[in-house]
C-alpha cells in the first residue's frame, strides 16, 4: 500500500504471514512467544505526537489509564492489529532529540478498541518537551499481532512533530460480512456499495472539537475502479463510526466499483492539538475485519 502522510509518501509492502514454528505454551510470555513465533516483522506505520503537557489527555483516556502521571499523549498505529495481552509499555522505547529515553506511564488501545480498529496504540507518559521533542519510537518487547503470527519487535518510526496537522495514514475495504448497518451510528441500512474505514494518525474533529457532520462528509472523495476499467470519484453517502473520539471514520460509498484511494483536502479538521490537516490522499487496501 501507498501512504501519502503530508509532503512524504512510504512504501509498505503487507508482510508475509510465516507459520508457527515449535509449540508455544498457554502460559509463556509475550517475549518468549515472539521469539518462537516465524512471522516475519511488522511494522510502525506512523507515531504522532499528539498532545504536550495537555490536561486533554485525561478527558480523552478511560480506564486502562487513570492515575498515570504524564499529560503527553501518542498514537502509534501498527500495520496489524495489536495482541492486547502483548500490550506492555515496557515493550516500547521513546527517545527524544537529545537521546533522553521517555517515561511512558501507559499503553492502551482505547479508544481505537472496535473490530478492525485494534492497530492505533495510545501511549501516555512524559515523552519529552517543546525544546527536547520525541524523535523515534521503537518496539524492543514481545508486542505481537492479534493473530498472533507477527512480531513486532525491532520495528521502529520516527516520530511526527506536535505542530504538524494530522493525515490519513491507512484506508481499508472492509469485508461486506462484517458490515454493521442500519443501526445509531453505522453506515445506512440501503444503498451502500462498500464501506471503507480510514484512519487517521491521531484522533480528528471539527477545528475547536466538535464532531464531524455533513459537511465534512462532503469533502471525502472516493476513487473507485468500475466494471469497464473506469474510474470514478465520489462523495460517500455518510460518515460512520463518529463520536468515540477515536481517529478512525467510516466511509459508507454507494457507487458501484472497487474503491481505490481517498482523498480529502486541508484545512477542515484538527488533532486534540488544535493542529489543522494539510491535503492528504491514501490508496485502499482490503481489510481482514
Amino acid at each position: 500500500m501507498i501512504i501519502n502522510n503530508g509532503a512524504q509518501r512510504a512504501t509498505i509492502s503487507a508482510a508475509a504471514i510465516g507459520s508457527a514454528a515449535g509449540l508455544v505454551f498457554a502460559f509463556a510470555s509475550a517475549s518468549a512467544f515472539a521469539q518462537e513465533a516465524a512471522g516475519v516483522r511488522g511494522h510502525i506505520l506512523s507515531a504522532f505526537y499528539g498532545l504536550d503537557n495537555s490536561r486533554r489527555i485525561r478527558v480523552r483516556t478511560l480506564l486502562p489509564c487513570r492515575g498515570v502521571n504524564g499529560r503527553d499523549g501518542m498514537p502509534v498505529i501498527f500495520s496489524e492489529e495489536i495482541d492486547s495481552r502483548t500490550l506492555d509499555a515496557q515493550n516500547f522505547r521513546i527517545t527524544t532529540a537529545s537521546g533522553r529515553i521517555g517515561r511512558i506511564g501507559c499503553v492502551t488501545l482505547r479508544p481505537a478498541d472496535e473490530p478492525g480498529e485494534k492497530r492505533t496504540v495510545l501511549m501516555i507518559g512524559e515523552f519529552g518537551s517543546v525544546d527536547d521533542p520525541p524523535v523515534k519510537v521503537e518496539i524492543v518487547g514481545g508486542l505481537m499481532s492479534l493473530d498472533r503470527k507477527v512480531s513486532f519487535k525491532g520495528a521502529k518510526s520516527d516520530v511526527i512533530p506536535l505542530e504538524a496537522g494530522p493525515t490519513m495514514i491507512l484506508a481499508e475495504v472492509i469485508p461486506q460480512q462484517n458490515w454493521r448497518l442500519g443501526t445509531r451510528g453505522n453506515c445506512p441500512r440501503s444503498g451502500v456499495r462498500s464501506v471503507v474505514r480510514v484512519t487517521w494518525a491521531g484522533g480528528i474533529t471539527k477545528p475547536g472539537g466538535a464532531e464531524i457532520d455533513g459537511k465534512e462528509r462532503q469533502l471525502y472523495r472516493v476513487t473507485v475502479h468500475k466494471a469497464d476499467g473506469g474510474l470514478a470519484t465520489v462523495t460517500p453517502i455518510a460518515v460512520a463510526d463518529l463520536n468515540d473520539n477515536d481517529n478512525n471514520h467510516e466511509l459508507c460509498v454507494g457507487a458501484d466499483g472497487q474503491p481505490v484511494s481517498v482523498f480529502f483536502p486541508a484545512g477542515a479538521l484538527a488533532d486534540p492539538n488544535g493542529d489543522l490537516n494539510p491535503e492528504t490522499e491514501v490508496k485502499v487496501s482490503v481489510g481482514r475485519s
